[in-house]
């Protein structure tokens, strides 16, 4: 017997599901890149596509055995930089590679240790205003931050980190002029859909808790939002 609601009935109708076992879950989530210090006073590097936002902090999805969950459990400082979707060739060289020597059986083959992981990608690093790991150049935004809580998740093989945000740069260009508010219509964070990379699309509607004005017209261009200068 169908018990669903009559106002739903014939809009399921038109849809057929199927049970599928993907092996990732990544349906959709912002890639941010993570600076923290090594053990020697040098900076370590790495893409992350587990990071989301909760008012001021932000949590962090890390495989347990990689450089950086190393590093935040001693030095808890780190730099949360966003990307826009130009610079998504700078993040997948970054992938493949770790700052773990040895590199850890858990890495995925073809994993390789790199000790300058910035210059490996093409990006350079700029000095923080709090804390000591460096923000990542021309990235749009960059959070400065203090990881308070770091632990196992229930699978054993990652740990969640919670950072508390303690400075926000931001490109001048996805500022509401007058206000502390990134404008929705000129930034797009780059997308990690699962596996493969994207940017927004226009705006399709905004909410009733939006503080910024409604915009009109496209999306500003992606390659000015990558440190270029636009024509």
């Amino acid at each position: 017997m169908n018990t669903a609601p009559p106002s739903t009935v014939s809009a399921a109708a038109a849809v057929t599901h199927i049970e599928i076992e993907p092996s990732i879950l990544y349906f959709g989530t912002p890639v941010v890149l993570l600076s923290t210090e090594n053990q020697d006073g040098s900076f370590n590097l790495a893409p992350i596509s587990s990071a989301w936002a909760l008012g001021q902090t932000v949590v962090i999805g890390l495989g347990r055995e990689g450089q950086t969950a190393y590093n935040l459990g001693s030095r808890p400082e780190l730099v949360i930089s966003l990307p826009a979707p130009a610079q998504w060739p700078a993040v997948e060289k970054l992938a493949p590679l770790t700052g773990r020597n040895p590199v850890p059986s858990t890495k995925p083959r073809g994993c390789r240790f790199v000790p300058d992981k910035f210059a490996a990608a093409g990006l350079t690093g700029e000095p923080s205003h709090l804390v000591r790991p460096p923000r990542v150049a021309r990235c749009p935004i960059q959070l400065e931050a203090h990881a308070e809580r770091i632990r196992p998740d229930v699978s054993g093989g990652f740990v969640i980190v919670e950072a508390v945000v303690r400075k926000v740069h931001a490109d001048s260009r996805i500022v509401v002029p007058g206000t502390d508010h990134i404008d929705p219509g000129t930034w797009s964070p780059l997308i990690y859909n699962f596996r493969h990379y994207f940017g927004l699309g226009a705006e399709l509607g905004r909410s009733y808790r939006a503080q910024t004005p409604r915009r009109s017209g496209k999306r500003a261009s992606e390659p000015a939002l990558d440190g270029t200068v636009p024509s």
